[in-house]
């Protein structure tokens, strides 16, 4: 069994930052892509940022520039360093794993219960 726990979320002011930190547990033997997601009350959820296990990195236009996703494939464990906070960053921030691949030989992907996030003005 996999686990993602995310960590890192609050409360910030608009223009501040926050780091969020995920780190995925169990019978892991490689995870291809790591990524950040993000759902605002009412809307769908949305990518905010993947990282492949190459550093290859995919960001939304939305925080393209302010926003920086990193990896450490030793710890299996993925970062979000949000600056430059907006009031529409806030929401609930879900981390995800794709393609991870275990022990038990069986391959799949996983999701974090979320972290709230909230931007203040």
């Amino acid at each position: 069994q996999v686990q993602l726990v995310e960590s890192g979320g609050g409360l910030a002011q608009a223009g501040g930052s926050l780091r969020l930190s995920c780190v995925a547990s169990g019978h892991i033997l490689s995870i291809n892509t790591m990524g950040w997601y993000r759902q605002a009350f009412g809307k769908p959820r949305e990518m905010v940022a993947r990282i492949k296990s190459d550093g290859d990195t995919n960001v939304a236009d939305s925080v393209k520039g302010r926003f920086t996703i990193s990896r450490d494939n030793a710890k299996n464990t993925v970062y979000l360093e949000m600056n430059s906070l907006k009031r529409e960053d806030t929401g609930i921030y879900y981390c995800k794993a794709e393609r991870v691949w275990t022990t038990a030989r069986y391959e799949a992907d996983y999701w974090g219960r979320g972290t709230q996030v909230t931007v203040s003005s």
